[in-house]
């Protein structure tokens, strides 16, 4: 954890239930001595770069905070600097939640997670929404993907303000299909290869005494 995240995380009612808990000298010394922790490294960016799907929370002018799915390929999540990120907003249900949401407050908190390996990454962040002004079209362009069918409304981008790894501690193992086939490949090669064994040996069994 980074010194930023503990700055915009760590509010007075949150340090004095760590300090309740016990845990709160622990977090005092990442605050005093962790690295700044707001621009992401190689280990965040490949991760980033990687996944396929993130949750977003954003809160509406009610007060109520509200969390969203967003997907796309594996790369849609584009890295522009170690400050920003950004992804094409596809065309969707048309409620326009998130949007409203963002335009009230740009402030966002982002759940990328890795479930085979059971990881995750959390990124604070502001937005920048690209979609009627002189930006959009070629930023639109530039992250559409190959399948034509998905319609980007507009390019949001996410200057990061801190990120924290969390611990894989109840992070249960999920699968995609991608990620089962790779998981699977060595058992359906053994499989194959004793398939191939019991044929020769059937053939073989089934040949005449000499």
């Amino acid at each position: 954890m980074g010194r930023r995240f503990a700055e915009l995380a760590f509010t007075p009612l949150v340090k004095k239930h760590q300090l309740e808990h016990g845990s709160r000298r622990q977090y005092e010394r990442i605050e005093q001595s962790a690295p700044t922790g707001n621009a992401l490294g190689p280990a965040e960016q490949d991760f980033l770069q990687r996944r396929d799907s993130f949750y977003m929370a954003s809160v509406s002018e009610t007060g109520w905070p509200y969390v969203q799915h967003r997907g796309g390929h594996k790369g849609f999540v584009h890295i522009i600097d170690p400050t920003t990120i950004g992804f094409a907003d596809f065309r969707g249900n048309k409620q326009y939640i998130s949007l409203g949401n963002l335009q009230h407050d740009t402030r966002v908190a982002l759940f990328f997670m890795d479930y085979p390996n059971q990881s995750r990454l959390k990124i604070l962040g502001r937005v920048e929404i690209h979609e009627h002004d002189t930006e959009a079209p070629a930023l639109i362009e530039s992250f559409r993907n190959t399948d034509k069918s998905d319609v980007v409304e507009r390019v949001i981008l996410i200057h990061v303000e801190a990120f924290d790894w969390n611990c894989p501690q109840h992070i249960t193992p999920r699968y995609t299909m991608e990620e089962l086939q790779q998981v699977l490949a060595p058992v359906r090669e053994k499989l194959a290869t004793l398939e191939a064994e019991n044929a020769a040996l059937r053939d073989k069994l089934s040949l005449p005494a000499k």
